[in-house]
């Protein structure tokens, strides 16, 4: 009989211990599966979002006025002449080193024109951009072509416009293509047309008020390019919005950090459970260690023995702590992210990792107990007979 086929039949003798050491070693790698699982498709799903989260980065043009405005409330009546930028210089922004990482760049111009008898702020933008830039638009109607305006839901409840109907610019006449449903920002007060027809309305070709450009993907460098902007238009001011995404990113570390620390405590006690069981089924073959050492089995061999065991308890644990894992993480993610459909991804370096600290486990809390009974007296283990 060989010491693998010995270490297996003591597995079959103690079943209860075997199961008891398989039962923790289980419950501590299914936790950190969980948990290991769980933050990934969290960081994962946020990433996804985040290459769909809009306008990231603001290029406005350099002045040296103060704004006369706190939390949307304008302060007195003064008004500055508004510095604009040349429309012709967005190509060089095309030519930064991480152009690969621009998902839209969208030009606006702003104007504020009259329209029956009241003061509208009009907005010339790129509708293609705008998709990407403001992906939570949602239009009743069509997007609009040249000549046609789509207006804000507070300013078309204020001027009593709606879609199909006319709006005039002076001697111009626009037909409302759409309505735009409340946004909660100030988008709901604008009238938005194309870039072109707003130059031509507000007196400014060739000229654009700022730009937005949608960049925050997963792994875009976003401060190396708002410097690389602002080297290319040095007459622009460049800024980069990013306190959300970090606020989620901020609280997401946390909550790892968090769950490791929790993860680390179970694998202990996980761990301590081996080492007693171990210490115990030790002490209980005391007979049967001696007759081993007394029939010519030498101090490596006990050790075999006792790893052998270990090592299959520690294999089994690994892969059913993996399979519960997954299906804990699959769990977690149904029961926290109720309102959306997210994906749980196949990690083999994840189920790989997890047979390792199971192996990892059961071995390190086993070798005490190995060393103890392979320094076992053949003698003393003999008298107990």
């Amino acid at each position: 009989m060989t010491l693998t086929e010995i270490a297996i039949q003591n597995l079959r003798r103690r079943k209860a211990k075997a199961a008891f050491v398989l039962a923790g070693l289980t419950i501590g790698v299914a936790t950190v599966v969980t948990v290991i699982g769980f933050s990934r498709t969290m960081v994962h799903d946020i990433n996804h979002k985040l290459e769909k989260y809009g306008a990231n980065i603001l290029i406005l043009p350099k002045t040296e006025n103060l704004s006369l405005t706190y939390g949307g409330l304008s302060l007195g009546g003064v008004s500055f002449e508004l510095s604009e930028i040349h429309e012709d210089a967005l190509a060089k922004v095309r030519t930064i080193k991480n152009t690969g990482n621009i998902a839209a760049l969208g030009p606006m111009v702003l104007g504020v024109v009259t329209v029956s008898g009241s003061r509208l702020l009009m907005a010339g933008i790129d509708f293609k951009a705008a998709k990407i830039l403001k992906p939570w638009w949602s239009v009743s109607g069509t997007t609009p072509a040249t000549g046609e305006v789509l207006v804000g839901s507070t300013a078309a409840a204020a001027l009593s416009l709606s879609m199909g109907g006319d709006l005039f610019v002076g001697d111009r006449r626009l037909k409302i293509s759409g309505v735009l449903a409340e946004t909660g920002s100030q988008d709901d007060q604008l009238v938005f047309t194309d870039l072109a027809t707003a130059q031509a309305l507000l007196g400014k070709q060739g000229r654009i008020s700022m730009v937005e450009v949608a960049a925050l993907c997963k792994d875009c460098p976003i401060d190396d390019m708002v410097s690389q902007i602002a080297l290319v238009l040095p007459a622009a001011r460049v800024m980069a919005i990013q306190q959300v995404v970090k606020g989620r990113m901020a609280t997401l570390a946390q909550f790892r950090a968090f769950s490791l620390g929790i993860s680390a405590v179970v694998l202990l006690v996980g761990s301590l459970v081996v080492l007693v069981t171990m210490m115990g089924s030790v002490r209980e073959r005391t007979r049967e260690i001696g007759i081993f050492r007394a029939i010519g089995f030498r101090r490596g061999h006990i050790l075999r023995i006792i790893f052998t065991e270990a090592a299959c308890l520690s294999g089994i644990s690994g892969i059913t702590g993996y399979a519960l894992g997954v299906l804990g993480t699959v769990a977690a993610c149904q029961i926290f992210f109720t309102d959306q459909q997210v994906v749980f991804h196949w990690d083999p370096m994840l189920a790989a990792a997890a047979v390792g600290i199971a192996l990892l486990m059961g071995l390190g809390a086993s070798a005490y107990p190995a060393r103890m009974a392979s320094r076992m007296d053949p003698n003393d283990a003999l008298r107990a007979l």
